[in-house]
Formats: structure tokens, sequence, C-alpha cells
């Protein structure tokens, strides 16, 4: 074709390169994600980074955080998993619509999510008012955090795991069905060793957008401190009184997405090994 080039690898194998013009918009679409980035490097005052991330109301965040999208993962873990399988594996009417739901809060604006879940979970939510009754109180809670979290986080699992399904075909389940191995033994021994990485991929991607989630939190838990504050709760309303501290606490979260994106690629890399 016109504008490529071919060449050959040392192994003898054709390498197909690419037009030349390809380099420029993908240039100007590294340094679009890029110099925001940058930018925030350059506001940060590092004489009082360590202090202003330490502080007492940013290691209450951070702590809280932690631990809610850490629970968080584990219920993507809890209820991907077998999504991902009925998904992937599942023979029914209606599976494609099944997927279309499953991906919906991928596309939903945050804050919609918000409204939907304290309409089911709130006082006089759709389930809130049989929860009451019992003297469950979910929204404007650590678990309405969590609650929040999931509904926006889960998708990534499903859809991480739900390809490695696929990629990995079913010759070797069917040599172990075909051997007498019962279902849940083929699922156990062969099915989740083989898609292990896309299901480490999956969780660290939801444990990452859990750690990031603003919109959904903030409409259906509210923002108390020590509560229901999370990390980036706490960088919006310190935006508002202490630019410094919200820029800092900034950089802390894109070092932890950072740290999260390598441990992604690692796995990624290994499944393709």
């Amino acid at each position: 074709m016109s504008g490529w080039r071919a060449g050959h690898d040392p192994d003898g194998q054709v390498r197909i390169g690419l037009p030349g013009w390809t380099y420029l918009p993908a240039a100007l679409g590294v340094a679009f994600l890029t110099l925001p980035l940058i930018a925030v490097f350059t506001e940060i005052d590092w004489g009082d980074f360590v202090s202003l991330v330490t502080s007492e109301s940013a290691r209450t965040a951070l702590v809280l955080s932690l631990k809610t999208a850490s629970a968080s993962t584990l219920a993507c873990v809890l209820l991907g998993v077998p999504m991902a399988l009925v998904l992937a594996r599942g023979r029914f009417r209606g599976r494609s619509m099944l997927r279309s739901l499953v991906l919906l809060p991928l596309v939903m604006p945050p804050v919609v999510g918000g409204i939907a879940l304290l309409y089911t979970f709130g006082r006089n939510g759709l389930l809130g008012q049989q929860l009451e009754a019992f003297g469950i109180r979910i929204a404007f809670s650590t678990t309405a955090v969590v609650l929040a979290q999931t509904f926006v986080s889960l998708p990534f699992l499903v859809v991480s795991l739900e390809g490695a399904l696929r990629v990995s075909g079913r010759r070797y389940e069917e040599v172990a069905a075909t051997l007498g191995a019962r279902p849940t033994t083929v699922l156990r021994r062969v099915t989740l060793p083989l898609v292990l990485p896309g299901l480490a991929s999956g969780a660290v991607l939801a444990f990452a957008r859990a750690l990031g989630e603003f919109g959904a939190t903030i409409t259906f838990a509210g923002s108390l401190q020590g509560v229901t504050r999370t990390l980036p709760l706490e960088i919006y309303l310190q935006r508002e009184t202490d630019p410094q501290a919200a820029v800092a606490l900034s950089l802390l979260l894109i070092l932890v997405a950072v740290a999260i994106v390598l441990l992604t690629h690692r796995h990624r890399t290994a499944g393709v090994l």
C-alpha cells in the first residue's frame, strides 16, 4: 500500500512500517495528555509538599480512600468474575442486552449513577425503605462510598476479564470436561488460572477507578470527614480554601495512578508472555 514501508526483523519476519503522517497527530495526542500533568508538577510548592500531603485531613481522606477502594475492588471481584463468565461462556437470549446494561456505568455520568443509587438505597429509595424498617441506613455512610465505587468500577473488571476469557478459548476446558472434570473443577483448575493475568489487570483497573471516584460518591454518600470524604473529595474542598494543598494531593493521586498503570502493564505483559 502507498505510504507504507516494509522491512525485515532480525528473525526474518516481515515488518510493516507506519505512514509518516501518523506521527504528528500521535505526538499532539501525547502532548495533550502529558502537558496537564507537567503543569501540576510546575505548580507544586516542594518545600511544603510533605506537610501538605501528611496533614490530618489528608491522611484521613487517603486512608478512607484506600479502605473503601479495597473493599469495592473485593466486591467487584466477587460479582464481576461470575458476570464475566456468564457473558463470555453463557448461551442465552438477551446476552447482548445484558452486556449493554453491564457496560452502562462506563458511559453514564458518575453523578447520574449517584442519583440512581440514592433513589435505590436512600431513605425513600426503592430498597431503602425496606432497609430502613430494619434499621439499616446506607446513604451518606461509608457503605455508600463502597457502593458508589463498586457501581462505577465493576464494568472495568468485567470487560477486562471477559476479553481474557474470549482470547483464551475453550480448548483446555473441553479437554478437562472430556476427562470427567465437573464444571466447578474446570473453572477452578483450568479457566481461572488461564485468565489470571486478565483478572489481576481488571482488579487493578477497578481499584484505580474506585480510588479516583468523585461524582457518584459526593451525590450518594456526601462529604463527611472521616466517614465519606475520600481523597478526590478532599482535593475538591481544598481547592477552595488551600489551592497548594489541592495541587499537592492531586500529585499524590497522579503518582498512585502512574504506579497502577505500570502494574497493570506488567500484568498484561506477563499474560502475553
